[in-house]
């Protein structure tokens, strides 16, 4: 069942008696089958992107856009390794493409294939090895009561081009429901909300094959 797993033991890097949010979180993750959210991204110089976003295990993906690109669907498939784009709605004309595609990649290159709250998170644990954890105490995002965290490399270290992680981890089931990246310079690179959050949502089987 998907409870928070704070209460248990897993150590922070560092070692120190205190439960670690990201590995929680993570482990919380491991445990789903899918995912529905509705993704609200904004970064500097960039167009803010909205977009209905599913998972399904082991890495099925379908985006389905509401802005910049209005009616756009895109799907990967990790059996075929393909991602099918109808730019401009399905049915009508489509692309099959690969995941490394210029043409699909988001905000600092990131990959559809690796887009997901399970290849976050595992970014956030590897900026946390020799790192610091902070908390940053509670908020309420949309009607998520949440805990907030600070997560900074160590001095110097950058983990896919970003120095810190500030995490606003669900109370109930540790579901990152707003995630802010900074450079090593400090400054704001992307900040993604998540809402209309759904965990483990029943999918038609052709859901990612249209």
């Amino acid at each position: 069942m998907l409870w928070p797993l704070l209460a248990t033991a897993l150590l922070t890097p560092a070692g120190a008696n205190t439960p670690d949010p990201v590995a929680a979180a993570r482990q919380q993750f491991e445990q789903l089958d899918s995912y529905r959210v509705t993704v609200h991204s904004s970064a500097p110089r960039s167009k803010p992107q909205i977009i209905r976003y599913t998972w399904r295990k082991p890495g099925f993906v379908r985006m389905e856009f509401v802005t910049p690109y209005p009616g756009a669907l895109l799907i990967y498939n990790p059996q075929s390794g393909k991602v099918r784009l109808w730019p401009f709605g399905h049915p009508g004309l489509a692309l099959t493409l690969a995941p490394d595609n210029p043409l699909i990649r988001g905000p600092h290159g990131r990959r559809v294939d690796r887009s997901d709250v399970g290849v976050l998170l595992r970014t956030v644990q590897a900026l946390q090895r020799e790192g610091d954890t902070t908390p940053l105490g509670t908020e309420t995002i949309g009607h998520w009561p949440t805990r907030r965290w600070a997560v900074t490399g160590a001095p110097g270290k950058t983990v896919a081009g970003v120095h810190r992680f500030q995490l606003w981890l669900a109370e109930r089931t540790l579901f990152p429901v707003k995630v802010v990246s900074f450079g090593p310079d400090g400054k704001e690179q992307e900040t993604v909300l998540m809402d209309d959050v759904e965990i483990n949502v029943p999918l038609a089987a052709d859901f990612f094959q249209p």
